[in-house]
């Protein structure tokens, strides 16, 4: 049970993180609907969780995120509380590992639709009063597919060593990227390793960011002046560390006043 693929124009703002969503969600589709309930219980990549409980997590999210977004649509900006998300969290987490699979298909599947259903005057209008406040939708599809992304990865490399997040999610989400290194950081690390400017290498494709450790974590698309120390490796493996996904295979290069070790327990993921 899937969307169809958005249809929106190239010109759409919303259209590059759709069309994300939905080769995600399709991809991640084709990876657990074959799958045994013994394959759904193994451990996937996010520490803790199953397959399953993974799917729930995402379902419960597109439930959740449902429901914002059709308040935003309505012009109602009351924003998510716990008190409400606890019984779904609560609900889904009491269902079986198929049944949190094909409730993960319709709840991302209605999530998606929504999303479709939206014309040129509410793309542009609506506001989403999310986790993080209120977004515009292209925003809002941002950190959905920023959370989507990831944890298809948790899946698909706990059933396919090697797997790699695609290039196309990779780039839009090289472009939010700063919001979730700022966010998701280890203050003992970053104030043992700061103040202090640091290279990161980029292949495939080549660019260099400019990582700032200071009172806060930023990446900029810039040269440091002086850097302490570099890392090199391709945009996926360094952008899954700093979702605090990276693997001992993935070809990750340290330099200078930082090693590999260091800037993973900087980024200890979520």
């Amino acid at each position: 049970m899937t969307a169809p693929t958005p249809t929106a124009g190239p010109t759409d703002a919303l259209h590059p993180w759709l069309q994300a969503l939905h080769a995600s969600s399709a991809r991640l589709a084709g990876t657990v609907v074959p799958l045994s309930e013994q394959d759904l219980s193994r451990p996937s990549m996010a520490d803790g969780w199953t397959v399953a409980q993974v799917l729930s997590h995402l379902g419960s999210a597109a439930e959740i995120s449902t429901t914002l977004l059709e308040r935003g649509i309505a012009g109602d900006g009351q924003g998510p509380s716990r008190e409400e998300a606890q019984p779904v969290w609560e609900r889904w987490n009491a269902l079986s590992p198929p049944a949190q699979r094909e409730a993960w298909l319709a709840a991302d599947a209605r999530h998606l639709r929504l999303l479709d259903s939206l014309d040129a005057g509410r793309r542009q209008s609506v506001r989403v009063p999310y986790f993080a406040g209120p977004l515009d939708v292209p925003a809002y599809a941002g950190y959905r597919l920023s959370e989507h992304s990831v944890h298809a990865w948790d899946v698909e490399a706990a059933l396919t060593p090697g797997a790699t997040i695609p290039r196309a999610e990779v780039e839009l989400l090289w472009e939010r990227l700063d919001l979730v290194a700022t966010r998701f950081r280890d203050a003992d690390t970053l104030t043992r390793l700061g103040p202090a400017q640091f290279t990161l290498h980029l292949t495939d494709p080549g660019r260099t960011v400019l990582l700032d450790l200071g009172a806060e974590v930023h990446l900029y698309p810039c040269e440091p002046a002086g850097p302490a120390g570099s890392l090199t490796g391709t945009a996926e493996a360094v952008l899954r560390l700093v979702y605090g996904r990276s693997r001992p295979t993935d070809a990750l290069a340290a330099a200078g006043a930082v090693t590999r070790a260091d800037l993973q327990a900087l980024f200890p993921g979520f």
